[in-house]
């Protein structure tokens, strides 16, 4: 079962073997109010009802979006937990007696010194995030919003080489169709068009329920839009130039890449073994 949106909990064998202090929550600061209370108290609430845990974590690290000046949507700092209680949110916001959820259970994050990060970590397309779970090693490593996530070793693969290939990709991206809500394990924005790129494991082959589910989510991803691709284990782990040559074809196919920085990115013949990546004249859209 997939996380809520902007909901991203960590599901590979690296984040689930990793000791607590090797483990990082990103979250979201909500309001300046509660990014005041972090610069100059020293701590951070979590609701009990809908966050992870905390206590399975060493440090989090605080997401920003819009509001923030040259810090708007990206990751600029963290801090380690030093303790952690459970506490009603009367507790925390005193003066707030009166407020619909005063009795609500939060928990209540001490941290550690705050520190910036040497650089910030972006979400280039602006996304909704409320929690990722990560590592630290791919914290301190991270360039981007995407390099965070912790699903499968399949998709850690794929994005890898995506990344060699100058092939930009939102990963764990949700959409909505009609009624139903999917995660996309790579979404790839084209001129003209949209991609939707699968990772399918073995499990996948071995369980006919999940073909038959997966079957009527391509239908309603395809009336919405979305061209599909399909990679299986062996296509990712064997011949994962063959799988990003597809990529690249398809992205052809709908006009070119459309980057965050609303250029068209064409991906010329094959040469040498891998693409050669072409960058025309940027056009005036809006990449999101």
């Amino acid at each position: 079962m997939r996380s809520r949106h902007g909901y991203y909990y960590g599901r590979s064998p690296d984040f689930r073997h990793a000791p607590v202090e090797q483990r990082v929550l990103v979250a979201l600061v909500p309001t300046l109010r509660d990014w005041h209370i972090v610069h100059e108290h020293g701590w951070y609430r979590l609701p009990v009802r809908s966050a992870p845990q905390p206590m399975r974590y060493g440090y989090i690290a605080f997401y920003q979006t819009k509001g923030w000046g040259q810090q708007d949507w990206a990751i600029n700092w963290w801090a380690r937990i030093a303790q952690i209680r459970e506490v009603a949110r009367v507790e925390l916001l005193p003066h707030e007696a009166v407020h619909p959820r005063a009795s609500e259970r939060y928990y209540r994050l001490d941290l550690t010194e705050l520190r910036p990060l040497p650089t910030p970590i972006p979400s280039r397309r602006r996304r909704f995030i409320v929690f990722i779970s990560t590592t630290l090693d791919k914290f301190v490593q991270a360039r981007e919003i995407n390099d965070l996530f912790c699903e499968s070793p399949l998709e850690d693969l794929l994005w890898e080489h995506f990344r060699r290939h100058g092939i930009e990709a939102e990963r764990q991206w949700y959409v909505s169709v009609g009624r139903a809500t999917y995660c996309l394990d790579f979404a790839i924005f084209c001129t003209n068009g949209k991609i939707d790129v699968e990772c399918d494991g073995d499990f996948y082959h071995a369980n006919p329920e999940k073909a038959r589910e997966d079957n009527q989510r391509n239908n309603y991803l395809t009336s919405a839009g979305w061209e599909i691709l399909r990679f299986t284990s062996q296509q990712i782990l064997e011949t994962p130039s063959e799988c990003v040559q597809m990529v690249c074809e398809t992205a052809n196919q709908y006009g070119g890449l459309l980057t965050t920085e609303g250029e068209t990115r064409w991906f010329p013949s094959q040469q040498g073994g891998g693409y050669q990546l072409n960058l025309f004249a940027k056009e005036d859209r809006d990449p999101r």
